[in-house]
């Protein structure tokens, strides 16, 4: 005759639960500590390349251009981003002369895409500058150009006078996500400002910094 088996006490009921317990909080410690290590998001990287004005005018005090502007981004994640939030904005003695929104797109993992964009900028006013000292203004290109041109797009002064220049500043941003283990979306953002050193003779861009 089977004799009828005893229900489970609760202490055999506890004793299974604080190991299922303890073992969920083991796997959290281990998804975190991968996730922090190994997933842990980045900001992407934008570097700057190169500055050009390919068109350039500039009459009665005031001035209008075509701005291109080719840089590179990389993705130091192992997640694919994408970013849709993102423009660049050009600003001369503090006002906006010029805006433009990239196109959303995605960059893969590990990867590094570039990027150029090309824009007119409509005719705006100079600010008004003392062209004596500014003709005698020495410009220290800290951005070598590429191959051909030494010192930059514009090339050096070399010490020697140049016309009246002006500066323009670029503002890049690249606002997105990158989402992690296909789980866990994480919202990042690059930016880069560059300042453009431009001889308001022809045009050319002697210089810049970001």
């Amino acid at each position: 005759m089977v004799k009828p088996q005893k229900p489970p006490s609760g202490r055999t009921n506890l004793a299974s639960c604080i190991v299922a317990t303890v073992f969920l909080i083991f796997l959290v410690i281990i998804v975190l500590i991968v996730y922090f290590t190994v997933f842990k998001p980045q900001d992407p990287k934008i570097s700057v390349n190169t500055v050009q004005l390919p068109s350039f005018s500039v009459g009665n005090n005031t001035v209008s251009f075509t701005f291109s502007q080719y840089v590179t981004v990389r993705n130091p994640n192992r997640a694919v981003f994408s970013h849709y939030d993102s423009s660049i904005q050009l600003l001369y003695s503090g006002s906006q002369v010029g805006f433009m929104f990239i196109p959303a797109g995605k960059i893969e993992a590990g990867r590094t895409q570039y990027m150029a964009a090309t824009f007119a900028v409509q005719s705006f006013p100079l600010a008004p500058t003392n062209e004596a000292s500014a003709a005698t203004m020495p410009i220290t290109t800290t951005t070598m150009g590429p191959i051909g041109v030494p010192g930059g797009f514009g090339g050096t002064n070399n010490g020697n006078r140049i016309g009246p220049t002006m500066e323009i500043e670029s503002r890049m941003e690249m606002g997105g996500r990158i989402r992690v283990l296909h789980f866990f979306t994480h919202h990042v953002k690059a930016k880069s400002g560059c300042r453009v050193t431009i001889a308001v003779t022809d045009g050319s861009v002697l210089g810049f910094h970001c």
